[in-house]
């Protein structure tokens, strides 16, 4: 029997966890990340709308600045509050911002500045906060892709003003969809629930429907299962040629805005029980297979520094030159191997964003979007499968 690898190591849901009292996550996640406030809603793409919308009410500043190589949705979150999106490209060795371009953009219209936490990784948020201060500008850790990531013990989206994440599917910890929003100082999270309050509106067919979703994933996110699932969707879009529609790099402008309902947040209370242990399963899955990449003849994984701990839901990996990766993808994509891409373009090359991001110059955000690849660190790879990738992957670089 065929087995398909997910292009994440998301946490497979029990189902007994399916079962038994509802409500309670908001309360039992706060407290996996030893955070004071914060409050669900459904994604973390709501997250960050109620985010702007309470900052965007306390000032008249106007101006976003992002990564130019992030999730489209943060672009179109930007533009469902009415804001104006900058762009910052990444500095040129990690995924954080270039702190030169950054500063050079910061003026007295800017209202928050996003860092983000990307694959897992722990962004520096320390040198942002100080640019930030000096304009007077928000810090909004966009944390969606690292739940559970720490620098010096203390969990990512609380050294900024405000912080989000995700739990979409895939991601470490799931409810289908849903998000958490945190802030550092009481009157900000007051800001935020007001805009929760005023903002998200119950929603029953949507609720039903991720209920649904949510059942059918605690049953389907099996190696068994995702050939059908999440293989022919995928190869249907190779074969089209439409590399944004394979990774679901395509998101509708209408962002739902709606509470996350009882049942599936009983059902994420009992999961985020096993998280901490899932995640250093993945941790020590991860250091293994760590060093086998770095062997790859000019390959770049990223990784964590000394103080950082990051979450390793997949290994983020550069290879020499676009040609190089193409021919690693054409071997692996698509194989069943949990080979994939994180975002096909940097944020000004999406055909479907135009008018709401604008054509900036960002080479490094470009060659990342060329050059890299992820492979999956899920513990259903295991070490037979793992190692035909890297043989699959030194063919390409031969």
């Amino acid at each position: 029997m065929r087995r398909e690898m997910p292009p994440t190591a998301g946490l497979p849901l029990s189902p007994r966890e399916l079962f038994g009292a509802g409500g309670g996550f908001s309360r039992a996640a706060l407290e996996y990340l030893d955070a004071r406030h914060g409050a669900l809603a459904c994604s973390g793409t709501a997250c960050l709308v109620l985010i702007l919308s309470a900052l965007h009410r306390l000032t008249r500043r106007r101006t976003v600045i992002v990564p130019a190589y992030t999730c489209p949705l943060v672009a179109l979150a930007v533009a469902h509050c009415g804001l104006d999106l900058r762009l910052c490209d990444l500095a040129a060795d990690r995924l954080d911002f270039d702190l030169t371009a950054l500063a050079r953009l910061c003026d007295k219209d800017t209202l928050a500045i996003v860092p983000t936490h990307l694959a897992g990784r722990v962004a520096r948020v320390a040198p942002v906060k100080h640019i930030a201060q000096g304009c007077g500008a928000f810090v909004v850790e966009d944390a969606a892709q690292s739940f559970g990531a720490r620098r010096s013990g203390r969990s990512v989206g609380l050294e900024g003003d405000a912080g989000f994440f995700s739990f979409a599917a895939g991601k470490g910890l799931s409810l289908y969809e849903g998000g958490l929003w945190v802030a550092r100082e009481p009157a900000l999270a007051s800001a935020i629930e007001r805009a929760q309050n005023e903002t998200l509106a119950p929603d029953a067919w949507r609720e039903l429907r991720r209920c649904l979703e949510l059942a059918a994933y605690a049953l389907l996110y099996r190696p068994v299962f995702l050939p059908w699932v999440y293989g022919r969707p995928l190869r249907r879009s190779l074969k089209k040629g439409d590399l944004p529609e394979a990774v679901g790099d395509v998101f509708p402008a209408d962002i739902p805005l709606h509470p996350v309902g009882a049942w599936r947040q009983g059902v994420g209370r009992r999961a985020i029980s096993r998280l901490s242990g899932f995640h250093r399963q993945t941790k020590i899955q991860a250091e293994r297979r760590l060093a086998a990449l770095d062997r790859l003849p000019g390959a770049r994984v990223f990784r964590d520094t000394a103080d950082e701990e990051g979450v390793w839901p997949f290994f983020l990996v550069c290879l020499p030159d676009r040609q190089s990766r193409d021919r690693a993808l054409n071997r692996t994509w698509g194989a069943g191997l949990g080979v994939t891409r994180l975002f096909i373009h940097a944020l000004p090359d999406y055909g479907y964003l135009r008018g709401r991001v604008p054509p900036e110059v960002c080479p490094n955000a470009r060659r990342l979007a060329a050059h890299s690849l992820t492979v999956t660190n899920s513990p259903w790879l295991d070490d037979a499968g793992f190692e035909r990738i890297l043989a699959l992957f030194r063919q390409a670089l031969a």
